[in-house]
């Protein structure tokens, strides 16, 4: 079953056409990582799977359902995004923060539960930011701010993650850091990941799935071991591309490139 499907989709921002005629599907339970060339269309791809944007033409579902026709609270119970680089807000502390996440369940002028307590606490484990609740978000090293986010996404307990370039401005060790969380909660919670990645070897390594575009058109999607080649790098990027199939691994290494 596929968690997204779109069907037809022309996007973009008032008379200006980014992506046209789109049909992909995202399978559900995998990573699937968008790559391409700046200003491909990823982003704006990801803002129509999330429903922050609407599409111009075409249709978005969410498990087989229209999300143009659905209430906003009940997409939120399903989907949770993190946009790029999101904005850390001052004298909050990271409980705090991750308890946003339990706003698609909450009734108006209502409190907390013991239950979304329960939850809270929960996600800030699974993240590895529970000892850390009680220090301000700001006060942080960018891999932790970046966990705790994620926390907060995971705190909405849906079923679908969408996050739009997680390791940007991120040292190695922290991307490494992050990318491993993905992947745990991948494995553990079956969670559907989407996201955009700038860092091929980093896409080719942990995507299940993986789709490459350019000048808003999809050039291919697949296995990384089955799309991931000289041919497509080089239609992708321009470039020509050394790889290395390992078969100790089960996605291709990129040894060297030039243009």
């Amino acid at each position: 079953m596929n968690a997204i499907s779109v069907k037809s989709l022309t996007a973009g921002y008032e008379h200006r056409i980014i992506l046209e005629d789109i049909h992909v599907d995202i399978p559900e339970g995998k990573i699937t990582v968008m790559i391409g060339p700046n200003g491909c269309g990823k982003s704006t791809l990801l803002k129509n799977i999330a429903r922050i944007q609407k599409p111009k033409k075409g249709q978005v579902f969410l498990y087989q359902e229209d999300m143009q026709k659905m209430h906003s609270k009940q997409i939120a119970k399903k989907l949770a995004m993190l946009p790029q680089s999101p904005i850390t807000p001052t004298g909050l502390l990271v409980k705090e923060l991750v308890a946003y996440g339990r706003f698609p369940y909450q009734k108006p002028l209502g409190s907390l539960s013991n239950e979304d307590y329960d939850i809270i606490n929960w996600a800030m484990k699974e993240t590895g930011v529970y000892d850390q609740r009680e220090q301000f978000v700001e006060n942080l090293s960018g891999g932790q701010r970046q966990r705790v986010w994620i926390a907060m996404a995971l705190a909405q307990q849906g079923d679908i993650l969408v996050l739009d370039e997680p390791t940007t401005y991120l040292d190695i060790s922290y991307q490494l850091e992050i990318l491993e969380l993905l992947k745990t909660l991948n494995q553990k919670k079956k969670q559907t990941i989407i996201m955009v990645l700038h860092e091929l070897q980093l896409a080719c390594r942990y995507a299940d799935h993986i789709i490459g575009m350019k000048e808003g058109k999809i050039v291919f999607e697949g296995h990384p071991k089955e799309v991931i080649n000289e041919a497509h790098l080089q239609e992708l990027y321009g470039i020509k591309a050394q790889l290395h199939y390992d078969k100790d691994k089960n996605y291709p290494v990129i040894m060297d490139y030039h243009i």
